[in-house]
């Protein structure tokens, strides 16, 4: 068989050229370059076999049939469990945790179906696999193990074995000796997840593929596969914290917008039935600079706590140091804050984080940034019993959200009876019980009321 040939091609204008250059000659983009295979020439054409379409009303849908995992919230964030066929790929920086999540989902598999589950790693040898295993108590008898690099020595491990769950780790690492190309170059990893993706569909065998990314989408990363697969999760995690996200953001089979969440633990990954208790802070007296709210992580709703601190001397240029929120809005939503509670604050340093490492992009947490910040400026306590959802804006106005009924449904579960909502949500909501506000000023009236302060 002939191998293909190797040029290259723009990703965002389509430009090709036989080399790699780091600047399109054509759009003058930097770094959109990338290796592509392109496709071996035919001695002859052949003529296509035409299919008749046919109309949409006379085929009959196949209901699915879903095989759960045994890991409970795996098996939530794919749609309830693995189809047949099914290719998922698992994507996210090195050192998240992908491995051992995957290695943990083989051994639920297997234990609660019994079947065989086949885990090929092209990165680790077996022995290191082994010692991982043995510390998740991933040692079930069906779960074999297998070391290799060559893609028809995975294909072989396939067919000699006849596994009802296959994991590759990861596909980066599988090379194929019809292509040119070092392996986890763009044609390499294109064509040996097609090969893996069409023996798991002619099999009917679930296959979850490892793909390793880095923060600036390298041309081996997994934005070069999601066209390829049915399901594209992405696991995400700072270093720094035990916290790990596991999201849906391509499902073919299930929801695309769900979320779960692991601890990061000795024994490997535990699953967080519960997220919103790793988010806001567990104390019997309030404090000052603290406010919780509810934001949105998919489909999910989460409780955060907002932390902030206001620096006590003056500074010719004040900082603005922000954890787990963006920098930008926060400086925004300090400078509404100082106006419409009559604060000063533009020469006092400002600190603003959230608990537990949670990173927050809802603008729904804006109402309860502004009530840290005014809190800890005041150095009087938000009620612990309070809880603050809206999104303010420049002119200081409380803004409606998006899932205030789910919103509020969450924090009343967990205890929260005096919710700051924005107006016109007590009867969209059917719920004498919320507080409506309809400016920034009158939260932060609310907030002295409920604290029992005069000013």
């Amino acid at each position: 068989m002939a191998k293909s040939t190797v040029s290259y091609a723009c990703t965002a204008c389509g430009a090709t050229s036989l080399r790699w250059v780091g600047r399109c000659p054509k759009c003058q983009e930097f770094g959109t370059v990338v290796e592509q295979a392109a496709a071996p020439a035919k001695a002859t054409a052949q003529a296509a076999r035409v299919k008749p379409a046919t109309p949409v009303g006379d085929i009959a849908g196949e209901r699915l049939t879903r095989t759960p995992t045994g890991a409970g919230e795996f098996d939530r964030v794919i749609g309830g469990g693995l189809v047949p066929g099914q290719v998922v790929l698992v994507a996210g920086e090195p050192g998240v945790g992908k491995s051992t999540l995957l290695l943990a989902v083989a051994h639920a598999f297997a234990e609660k179906t019994g079947g065989t589950v086949l885990y090929i790693s092209g990165e680790e040898s077996a022995d290191q696999i082994a010692l991982r295993a043995r510390r998740i108590g991933a040692l079930s008898d069906r779960l074999l193990v297998a070391d290799e690099s060559d893609l028809y020595a995975v294909l072989g491990q396939v067919e000699h074995h006849r596994p009802q769950l296959v994991v590759v780790d990861s596909v980066q690492t599988i090379a194929s000796p019809e292509i040119d190309g070092r392996a986890g170059g763009v044609s390499q990893v294109i064509e040996v997840t097609q090969a893996l993706t069409r023996t798991a569909k002619q099999r009917g065998i679930p296959l979850l593929l490892v793909g390793q990314s880095t923060k600036d989408n390298s041309i081996a990363g997994p934005r070069a596969l999601e066209h390829l697969v049915d399901t594209v999760l992405t696991f995400e995690g700072e270093r720094t914290t035990s916290l790990r996200l596991l999201r849906a953001a391509k499902n073919r089979y299930g929801p695309a917008d769900e979320v779960v969440c692991f601890e990061q633990t000795e024994e490997g990954l535990r699953e967080v039935l519960d997220p919103s208790e790793l988010f806001r802070g567990h104390r019997d007296v309030p404090v000052s600079g603290t406010c919780v709210t509810v934001t949105m992580e998919g489909r999910r709703s989460l409780l955060a706590e907002i932390q902030a601190l206001i620096g006590q001397g003056t500074s010719v240029s004040p900082r603005r140091t922000v954890t787990g929120l963006d920098t930008t809005r926060i400086v925004t939503l300090a400078a509404v804050t100082e106006r419409s509670g009559s604060l000063t604050l533009s020469q006092h340093d400002v600190f603003v984080a959230t608990v537990g490492g949670a990173q927050i992009s809802d603008p729904a947490a804006d109402l309860a940034v502004c009530l840290a910040i005014a809190s800890a400026a005041r150095d009087t306590p938000v009620p612990a019993d309070v809880l603050a959802i809206g999104e303010i804006a420049l002119s200081g106005d409380v803004r409606p959200v998006p899932h205030l009924a789910q919103r509020v449904a969450e924090a009343k579960r967990l205890g929260y009876q005096r919710i700051l909502v924005p107006a016109g949500s007590r009867e969209r909501l059917k719920d004498p019980g919320v507080t409506e506000l309809a400016h920034l000023s009158a939260a932060l009236e609310a907030i002295d009321r409920l604290a029992g302060v005069k000013r």
